[in-house]
């Protein structure tokens, strides 16, 4: 079963936001209201106010369609931060040279969805792959070097040894011409 719940107009700008809404994206409910609750971000309230309410709508649905959820199981299966109006307010900041910019207040739109599901993360060929910390740490494995960069450094060497065989075809054509034009004489 699936929940959703979006608060909309927040104030302060999406990219700031979305810092917070990473950290909790994938995680357990109760872990992700535990990270919000210490966070020392602004969007952090409004983030864990709209996690709550999914929370409250999971628990009404089921309760309509007559169903028992642990709400100890749900887990953040979706949440992002669209941009908001930004409210042009008609006041003027000192900007450098006398120049003016003008103040603007932006706002966001934050959406979280929380599940109950098994956690199978469906990659981008519809495809249902591994669990998402396993795909995590493949991807830092090649950050650092691991196996996956293992074949990189072979194409490093073979490339290497590629020159030096083009370099003595090279040497060896040169004495090829050499002698040909020694039979000519």
């Amino acid at each position: 079963m699936e929940a959703r719940a979006s608060a909309r107009h927040i104030r302060g700008s999406a990219q700031k936001a979305r810092l917070v809404v990473d950290m909790i994206r994938g995680k357990n409910v109760n872990e992700a209201l535990a990270i919000l609750q210490f966070t020392n971000k602004r969007a952090a309230g409004h983030v864990e106010k709209c996690v709550r309410s999914a929370i409250a709508n999971a628990s009404e649905a089921a309760e309509k369609a007559n169903v028992a959820i642990d709400v100890d199981e749900l887990w953040v299966k979706a949440a992002y931060v669209d941009r908001g109006k930004t409210k042009f307010q008609r006041r003027m900041r000192p900007a450098p040279q006398g120049r003016a910019y003008r103040e603007r207040r932006h706002f966001c739109h934050v959406t979280v969805l929380l599940s109950n599901d098994d956690r199978a993360v469906v990659t981008g060929n519809g495809k249902a792959a591994e669990t998402k910390p396993a795909k995590l740490e493949e991807s830092r494995s090649r950050k650092r070097g691991g196996a996956a960069a293992a074949p990189r450094a072979k194409r490093t060497a073979s490339k290497a040894e590629g020159e030096t065989k083009t370099e003595t075809k090279r040497a060896s054509k040169k004495s090829d011409e050499k002698k040909e034009s020694a039979n000519e004489e």
